[in-house]
């Protein structure tokens, strides 16, 4: 049996990171501190996914540092910005768009793409059975 636990945007801004904007700074702080808690899971035999924006390669690459070789798999869910729009079911783009929230991603702050992901999926393209299938198998034949 291999044990795993979701990191999740949502929940880790609930509480841990709950004192962090969407400035760039901040940002950056969101995913260091992402990083040490995964990495602690790491360190305990556990597959740790994280659900997070993470729109900076510098940041993405910090936490690929914290683990050793071969611990960290970077997933790029590659979705054009209208389809997330669409799909938005906290209005939150919306928000963005009017000038409710600063500094969001795609809209008022930048995104850099990862350039040599381990694995793309596009959410737009698939659906969701099959993307999770395919990381599923990614992840199996790594570990």
């Amino acid at each position: 049996m291999i044990q795993t636990y979701i990191l999740d945007g949502d929940n880790i801004r609930s509480g841990l990171n709950s004192d962090l904007s969407f400035s760039p700074e901040d940002r950056e702080e969101n995913i260091r501190r992402i990083g040490e808690v995964a990495k602690l899971f790491v360190d305990a035999g556990m597959v740790v996914l994280t659900a997070f924006v993470s729109p900076y390669e510098k940041d993405r690459q910090f936490v690929c540092n914290l683990v050793e070789e071969g611990e960290f798999m970077e997933v790029f869910v590659n979705c054009p910005l209208e389809v997330c729009e669409e799909r938005d079911p906290k209005g939150l783009y919306q928000k963005a768009r009017s000038g409710e929230i600063s500094n969001f991603t795609g809209v008022s702050a930048p995104f850099e793409s990862p350039q040599n992901p381990d694995i793309t999926v596009n959410t737009a393209e698939e659906d969701l059975t099959t993307l999770g299938h395919r990381v599923y198998t990614y992840i199996q034949s790594q570990i």
